[in-house]
């Protein structure tokens, strides 16, 4: 079925057609074989993408069976704070033998590993590197169910116990030191002893482990070196600032995570499974395509699905954003983490495990990583050689002033000491990739899919937007307005047309045969269907050949077009309709106008575009005075009667002086959305424009696009925000602590408490108005 009926929304959920525009297809019904389902149709369809998907929004994780070469192991990891931990991982992971490629993704706490040689030594080689590194491995049974457990992503509670602690025994040790000045001193050093054994029990696996310049490498160093010189009150008090930072980040991060972990717990473990009609409770990751499913009210959809059932109500809020429940017909698409509203109802999946629509959300924030942009992969550069850079600087502050200038060795290491703790990357490191997890998350749960952190920063910088116009800025369902006859009436017209147009999926043939149904038209498929390339079909009936073809290609196939006929056809095209004309090779027998109508988000969508100082354009395959009309009632610009390479030569113009979205829903506009800045996709059901798209619109509302907007500059925003607070607090402890206006104490809660606040800052991200 090519259109969806809604009876609460026109989501035009299905987009098997592949055309341009309206006019532009009604001219070349070359494109398309009637009676039986033609190529370019195929090359798009849901069912064909089942099993050929290879889009980036929905590339599955490789399956460790098929893998000659090296096999896949996957692990959710508990206990990360921070992405800077998540590097700590991956670089340990690195150290270890057989291993080929590891990825890990602090969002998802998801570890892939890649290796040569797989057995269960190996699998225990990596758990108990992890473990040495104080985290927690789970192992996932496969890559598809990677997806499928849930783990609580809560602040863990007993991270307050070595706190208090620390903070019980600075109290006594206190109290000691007014009692007895030597004893108290003892007791601090007995304090900070206590509080450094698992710092720099963390900092020589870590170092051991490749990261030689971690947090609690310099924490320990900077502690110990103040016990040596006689700093033992600071440095007890810089352990225990250290423990309350790396506290406020746990609770954080652990706040970020949370968003994330929502997308999977729309999974249910289990659903009900019709098998010879009778009801089998399975594991939701055991269901393949084509498997009969059953969901009663208040339950959710383990997988992307077909309603099998009369009609549904489904509440896609926590997908889409869409508050109100939308009605679905029987035939429509339903993704899956959609809840059942009002009845039970019975389904068809169509997905693989592990390729829904909560996993396309899920992989596209865990491929975020990958997609960096640009200013993160110079940070995440910039970020190797500040470390080691600072670390060297504050070993030359210790040992030169005093050597060549003779001045006190106390002064000038504490100072040192001082500096090495300004040399922790966390909060710089952490500055973009948590706006950029948060960002994705939060246009997740409106409806919209960003690929990737490159993506995020290229869509804040848009100037202008280009709009495909059918299916995109229109509804994409051509209604029948005007029929015109000579010589013969409207029912024998309508017959003829049918006749020649049944079993076509081309949108326009698809709505004068829906149009004759509807009149109750009778009416036998003609013979010797047949398109003719560029100009429109012909059939036979009754051994006398008709031909449907558009106005200005009439006269290839006939001499029958007078002047009067001609002056009806500009009347209806100037009020921006699609014309075609019915005729023999001596007669015009009928004039048939359609018009499609603008989605009823268009002009409101359009206005706060323009508001937001973004410039608006409408590539389209139809005539010129049918994109006028469109172009008018929306306020603006306009190219018509372009071919898909037309498209693509326009974007590549524009591309020149502006950077230039293009907005599209077909395969025909998948050239121009490659070749723009940002390609945005229209629909969720749309296989080949996710694949080619750096944004797809899972809401199929125009009106997501102006909060894509506001979003992606409120996180660029807020990027540059993190990076200025980041790397000043930097600059100024680093003056600061040379001066020695600055201290230990400070340094260390500056260096953890500007970690909280980049990360509290991109969590604002989290709370963007939908």
């Amino acid at each position: 079925m090519l259109y969806n009926n809604k009876s609460t929304h026109h989501h035009h959920k299905n987009h098997d057609h592949c055309h341009d525009d309206c006019n532009n297809i009604a001219h070349n019904h070359s494109s398309h074989n009637h009676g039986s389902k033609p190529e370019a149709i195929q090359c798009c369809s849901s069912d064909n993408h089942s099993t050929t998907q290879t889009s980036e929004f929905n590339d599955p994780p490789e399956d460790p069976e098929r893998q000659s070469q090296h096999t896949t192991l996957i692990w959710k990891i508990q206990g990360m704070d921070c992405a800077h931990c998540a590097q700590k991982i991956a670089n340990g992971i690195k150290t270890l033998p057989n291993i080929t490629q590891t990825k890990i993704t602090f969002a998802t706490e998801k570890l892939v590993v890649s290796v040569s040689q797989s057995d269960q030594n190996m699998i225990q080689l990596i758990e108990n590197k992890v473990v040495e590194l104080g985290y927690k491995p789970i192992f996932e049974s496969s890559p598809q169910h990677a997806h499928q457990h849930e783990h609580s992503h809560s602040f863990d509670k007993k991270a307050f116990i070595p706190l208090i602690v620390s903070g019980s025994l600075i109290v006594i040790s206190y109290i000691v030191l007014l009692i007895n000045q030597n004893m108290g001193e003892y007791a601090f050093i007995a304090t900070a002893i206590v509080g450094l054994i698992p710092i720099v029990k963390e900092a020589l696996v870590l170092t051991r482990s490749g990261t030689p310049f971690a947090i609690e490498s310099l924490m320990s160093i900077s502690a110990i070196g103040a016990l040596f010189i006689g700093a033992a009150e600071e440095a007890t008090m810089v352990i225990f600032l250290f423990m309350i930072g790396e506290m406020l980040e746990g609770i954080a991060t652990s706040k970020a995570k949370t968003g994330i972990s929502s997308l999977v717990k729309l999974m249910p473990e289990e659903t009900i499974m019709i098998v010879d009609g009778k009801r089998q409770r399975v594991a939701s990751h055991d269901l393949k395509p084509d498997d009969i499913i059953e969901i009663s009210s208040g339950g959710r959809l383990p997988a992307d699905v077909i309603l099998i059932s009369e009609q549904a109500s489904i509440d896609e809020s926590a997908l889409t954003g869409e508050s109100i429940p939308v009605t679905y017909l029987r035939g429509d698409k339903i993704m899956a983490g959609s809840l059942v509203v009002d009845t039970t109802i019975q389904l068809k999946v169509i997905s693989e495990s592990g390729q829904n629509a909560v996993d396309r959300i899920l992989q596209l924030i865990e491929d975020a990583e990958e997609r960096k942009a640009p200013i993160e992969r110079f940070i995440d550069k910039f970020s190797r050689y500040y470390t080691p850079s600072i670390a060297l600087f504050a070993l030359l502050v210790m040992v030169i002033p005093p050597l060549l200038m003779h001045a006190q060795w106390y002064t000038w290491i504490y100072r040192g000491l001082t500096l090495l703790l300004i040399g922790c990357p966390c909060a710089l490191v952490i500055s973009t990739p948590a706006v950029i997890t948060s960002a994705l998350s939060c246009a997740a749960k409106q409806g919209v899919l960003i690929k990737g952190g490159a993506a995020l920063e290229r869509i804040g910088a848009i100037k202008m937007m280009a709009f495909d116009k059918t299916g995109t800025l229109t509804e994409g369902k051509p209604q029948v307005t005007d029929i015109i006859y000579h010589d013969i009436n409207q029912e024998q017209l309508l017959a003829i047309v049918a006749a020649i147009e049944s079993g076509s999926h081309h949108p326009l043939a698809k709505a004068m045969v829906d149009y004759a149904k509807q009149n109750q038209i009778s009416f036998t498929e003609a013979d010797n269907r047949k398109a003719i390339a560029g100009i429109g079909i012909q059939g036979d009936i009754a051994q006398q050949t008709f031909y449907i073809v558009s106005p200005n290609k009439a006269q290839t196939v006939s001499k029958a077009m007078s002047d009067a006929d001609q002056q009806v056809i500009h009347q209806l095209e100037s009020a921006g309709k699609t014309v075609v004309v019915v005729v023999t090779k001596h007669k015009l027998l009928g004039v048939i106008a359609l018009q499609d109508v603008l989605r009823n988000d268009a002009v409101t969508a359009i206005n706060e575009l323009h508001q937001l100082g973004l410039q608006s354009i409408m590539l389209t395959g139809d005539n010129q005075r049918v994109a006028q009309a469109i172009a008018g009632q929306l306020g603006m610009d306009f190219r018509a009667e372009l071919l898909p390479a037309d498209k693509l030569i326009e974007i590549e113009k524009f591309s020149q002086s502006t950077s230039i979205a293009m907005v599209g829903d077909g395969i025909n506009d998948s050239p121009a959305m490659k070749a723009a800045t940002v390609g945005i996709a229209m629909g969720s059901s749309s296989d080949v424009a996710l694949e080619t798209a750096d944004v797809a619109l899972t809401k199929n509302s125009l009106l997501s696009l102006p909060k894509l907007i506001r979003l992606t500059r409120f996180a660029n925003r807020n990027i540059k925000q993190n990076i200025t607070i980041a790397l000043g607090i930097k600059v100024i402890f680093l003056v600061t602590s040379l001066l020695g206006v600055t201290g230990l104490w400070l340094a260390v809660l500056a260096d953890s408490g500007t970690t909280a606040i980049v990360t509290a800052n991109a969590l604002r991200l989290l709370r963007v108005k939908k």
